[in-house]
């Protein structure tokens, strides 16, 4: 049988055919097919906790299950007691008040990025970026008609933005920056002092802040995440939050996110999540009812767990000649400067590899090893490793490593 190929007149629109795909999922579905085959892969690829879910999270969608009001649709923006839910826990742990009525349930915190863009951007309209950034962002900047602009901050600066460097960056068509802290890729911390300034200029110049607060409780070493709704009261009535249950409660698959935004924002994005999904899974809610307004005992526990990998792995990567990875002090990655590998032969068949996108190719294929290649970040040079895997698939996977640049 022969394959069918699309005619001339079959194209695909130009949105789509200038967004990347997700380099971080491109990364893990290959780890997870050759698994599927056989090969023993170690995944650093997905930021994917792998510890279960809190009993008491899974108990609370267990009788969701059993009850017949979840059987039904249920508001677009979300379960009124959800809302109410998370609105508690924004005063519990950002420490200030929002109303129910800002908060939009959606499913996973994806959802809540691309809404926010497709509610603020209009054809042309740039996002300042500070980068290395979160490989989703700028795709979906460009999905919603916008563009975006990178301001880059490397390890010598704890990949923090500079706010000389973000107003050289602003234009008469700026309407955005977003703000991520604790950081994926690079697990930074932003210091209090930034994220003040970010706030601040963003009150002076008129511009939307989008603050992605996913990480909020993942911190080590005495560094705290500083919310900038509350750092700079003035903000909040430009500013989007972001978050999710799925790194702190690792409730990745329950795909359960939200924005918190002033209330013509929320309204917005229901209407757009109306013509989208409708309302989120109902036994996922109730599920995230427990999660955001239970204890954060096993959050702690889970974030001890990965402190005691954060500082395995660093000292791992840092063992490798060639590899150069900073202390991490929040979520759960390590960002490892690997410049020192390329343009020269490493690795059993001594390839000469010109970027990280080749390297982390040849890691996986030969070494068995799956990490993300900095080019994903805006941050060519670097490869980012999660540590959100088990202890002994953590070891394994840098003795492998380790291993094959040096065969």
């Amino acid at each position: 049988m022969t394959s069918m190929t699309m005619a001339d007149w079959q194209t695909l629109s130009d949105r789509i055919n200038h967004v990347a795909p997700s380099a971080t999922l491109a990364v893990d579905s290959k780890a997870k097919a050759m698994k599927a085959a056989g090969v023993d892969v170690i995944g650093f690829g997905a930021g994917e906790p792998n510890f279960p879910t809190p009993a008491p999270i899974v108990a609370a969608a267990a009788a969701a299950v059993r009850d017949p009001r979840n059987y039904r649709y249920t508001p677009t923006a979300g379960l009124p007691e959800l809302r109410e839910a998370i609105a508690g826990k924004v005063l519990r742990d950002s420490g200030y008040e929002v109303d129910p009525s800002q908060v939009v349930v959606t499913n996973g915190g994806k959802q809540a990025v691309y809404e926010s863009f497709q509610i603020l951007l209009n054809e042309g309209d740039e996002v300042i970026i500070p980068t290395p950034y979160w490989t989703s962002y700028p795709e979906a900047v460009k999905l919603a008609g916008g563009v975006p602009v990178e301001v880059f901050a490397g390890a010598d600066c704890n990949f923090e933005p500079d706010i000389d460097a973000i107003e050289a960056a602003r234009t008469e068509r700026t309407k955005a920056i977003i703000v991520t802290t604790p950081n994926n890729p690079t697990g930074a911390v932003w210091k209090p002092e930034t994220v003040k300034a970010i706030g601040e200029w963003a009150v002076e110049h008129h511009v939307w802040v989008i603050a992605d607060e996913i990480y909020e409780h993942l911190n080590y070493d005495d560094a705290k995440t500083t919310y900038i709704g509350a750092a700079v009261p003035a903000v909040r009535d430009q500013l989007l939050v972001l978050n999710g249950v799925a790194k702190t409660y690792a409730m990745p698959g329950w795909r359960v996110g939200w924005m918190v935004a002033p209330a013509e924002v929320a309204k917005a994005a229901s209407k757009l999540q109306g013509h989208m999904t409708s309302n989120v899974n109902n036994i996922s809610q109730r599920a995230a009812i427990e999660a955001v307004s239970g204890p954060l005992d096993a959050v702690y526990d889970m974030r001890a767990a990965f402190d005691k990998r954060r500082r395995t792995i660093v000292a791992a990567l840092n063992d490798i000649e060639g590899v150069h990875c900073p202390t991490p002090t929040g979520a759960f990655y390590a960002f490892a400067d690997v410049t020192a590998l390329l343009n020269r032969p490493i690795g059993p068949n001594e390839t000469v590899f010109a970027n990280t996108s080749e390297l982390a190719a040849a890691l996986l294929d030969e070494g068995h090893v799956a990490a993300v290649p900095g080019e994903a970040f805006g941050a060519p040079g670097y490869l980012r490793f999660s540590y959100a895997l088990a202890d002994n698939d953590l070891i394994e996977g840098m003795k492998r490593m380790k291993a094959w640049t040096q065969a």
